[in-house]
């Protein structure tokens, strides 16, 4: 009986050794890993912020509708960057955390079944053990499963804010008044022309009523200079006749 006893109890020790060994393996590899995703995260934000402050600086240089988009371009995506600050932290401390701690849990499951073997009979020590397996196998499995739905509930909460932010960002690219802009940097290129080529692109605009009214109000101001000319000429022509009649008389 006491035998059985024994070799019952070095059983259920070596399954909580097995199963504290494979936490302790593969808790520790997931954390690395998981650590590592957050670094990767928090380089990213920090390459954003960088492409922001970029994005601000050409934004200066640009024609006011371009200007303005980008603006607003660089707005919306340095908020996400604080939503990707977030995230990072969230990670860290709801899955990155919670892992590092089985560390120390895989630890004083091992000393505490070591400690059981070592000062307690066969039959009291089994009982023991049998508890200890059942309490450190379901506190594992409650535990990764919070892990990973807080990993997942994380992601989905920023790649939902990412959305938002992008779709404000992509609606404010698609304002730009390409045409406007066009036209101020054509007006910078050839400061001097810019009115008269702006009053024919105007006058090409027009229909054809309003282009028959233009020609016709055009027209009519050409023929008064005309007729102030003939006027001056038959005044010309009238003092050309006094002066004849008086030479004629003097003679």
């Amino acid at each position: 009986m006491l035998r059985r006893n024994v070799e019952s109890r070095d059983a259920q020790t070596r399954q909580m050794q097995d199963a504290v060994s494979n936490v302790e393996k593969h808790f520790g590899e997931l954390c690395q890993v998981f650590a590592g995703y957050v670094r990767k995260k928090a380089r990213l934000r920090d390459k954003a912020d960088l492409l922001v402050n970029e994005i601000n600086a050409y934004a200066s240089t640009e024609t006011p509708n371009l200007k303005h988009g980008l603006k607003n371009f660089a707005e919306e995506f340095a908020k996400l960057q604080d939503y990707r600050q977030a995230e990072v932290e969230r990670l860290e401390a709801k899955v990155v955390e919670p892992l590092k701690t089985y560390g120390t849990i895989v630890k004083m499951k091992r000393a505490e079944t070591e400690l059981q073997r070592a000062t307690m009979d066969a039959t009291r020590t089994s009982r023991h053990l049998e508890e200890t397996i059942d309490n450190f196998e379901k506190q594992k499995i409650k535990d990764i499963k919070n892990i990973f739905s807080e990993f997942i509930t994380i992601e989905m909460l920023f790649h939902g804010k990412a959305l938002e932010v992008y779709t404000a960002a992509y609606q404010n690219m698609q304002k730009i008044d390409e045409e406007e802009d066009l036209e101020i940097f054509r007006s910078s290129l050839y400061p001097p022309d810019y009115s008269t080529r702006l009053d024919i692109v105007r006058a090409n605009s027009k229909s054809p009523l309003q282009r028959s009214l233009s020609a016709k109000c055009i027209s009519g101001t050409a023929q008064i200079p005309t007729s102030r000319i003939r006027k001056d000429q038959q005044d010309d022509d009238e003092e050309d006749d006094d002066e004849l009649e008086v030479t004629e008389e003097e003679n």
